[in-house]
């Protein structure tokens, strides 16, 4: 194919990650893939040969990410698209959850997709093209209660994208912001979902919308496959989209948010602009 690229994904061996690779390596793509244990990923994704880089990273760790992008690299040559799609799902209120579960969350929803981003960027600048896709959630738009540290941390990736976007577009490099709803893979299940340890009897109302959600696994609205397809089409855009949304659910919540934020804001405009110097 001609338009034959190469990728590099975070959080590959299973849900969309998983979705994409597959989808990827179907269309003659090329693609380097990270997982902290590559047995399921290889298992999952096979005769491929040298089209196919399994990687076992710890992406908490600045050197295992820089050396596995070099390792990426050196095999294909390039890396045309970067997609920072690993996530950590942690839910309960602030009070009940530790500093390490609050930290774990950071590390790898933050922490491990900057520490890609520096590390794939020198080689983006030298080639003076890429891509860089940064996979968020309608949480970091429209956070749900009991969710509040994974909507900081999903919040913070849209921020930093945000200003990402600015910075290296004089390199001719893309960046596009992708924030889903709720997709029909096993995030919702208890191996991918993390709760909070520590458990209060006064918050027993984020404990009853939390059963709610797991029970909601298997039914999303979103296709995976379907997101995957999305994905790929925004690589090949000439002027791929910054910001997008993905699923009528998410749709839903940001126009929601957006409402929300145009009411306060509005509301309280006079309070606003009264600390101004007169």
């Amino acid at each position: 194919m001609d338009n034959k690229k190469v990728w590099f994904i975070t959080g590959a061996s299973k849900g969309l990650g998983l979705t994409l690779v597959k989808q990827l390596l179907a269309a003659g793509h090329q693609v380097a893939a990270t997982s902290r244990n590559t047995a399921s990923l290889t298992e999952a994704v096979s005769g491929q040969g040298d089209a196919f880089l399994p990687l076992s990273v710890e992406l908490g760790s600045d050197e295992n990410v820089a050396a596995a992008i070099q390792q990426a690299y050196r095999h294909f040559g390039r890396i045309d698209v970067a997609v920072n799609n690993a996530g950590y799902g942690i839910g309960g209120s602030m009070e009940e959850l530790t500093d390490k579960e609050t930290r774990d969350s950071f590390d790898i929803n933050v922490f491990a997709t900057i520490n890609v981003i520096r590390h794939v960027l020198p080689i983006m600048r030298t080639q003076q093209s890429g891509h860089i896709i940064n996979i968020s959630s309608i949480a970091g738009i429209a956070p749900s209660m009991g969710w509040s540290v994974y909507g900081a941390a999903k919040h913070a990736v849209i921020g930093l994208t945000e200003v990402l976007a600015d910075d290296v577009r004089p390199f001719g490099i893309k960046v596009t912001l992708i924030a889903p709803g709720a997709f029909r893979t096993n995030f919702n299940n208890p191996d991918s979902l993390v709760l909070s340890q520590q458990k209060i009897d006064a918050y027993a109302g984020i404990r009853s919308s939390q059963e709610r959600f797991i029970t909601t696994s298997g039914t999303q609205v979103g296709d995976p496959s379907k997101a995957a397809k999305v994905m790929m089409e925004v690589t090949e855009m000439a002027e791929p989209p910054l910001y997008l949304l993905l699923g009528s659910d998410a749709y839903a919540r940001a126009f929601r948010k957006l409402d929300l934020l145009a009411s306060s804001y509005q509301q309280w405009e006079a309070l606003t602009k009264s600390t101004d110097f007169d």
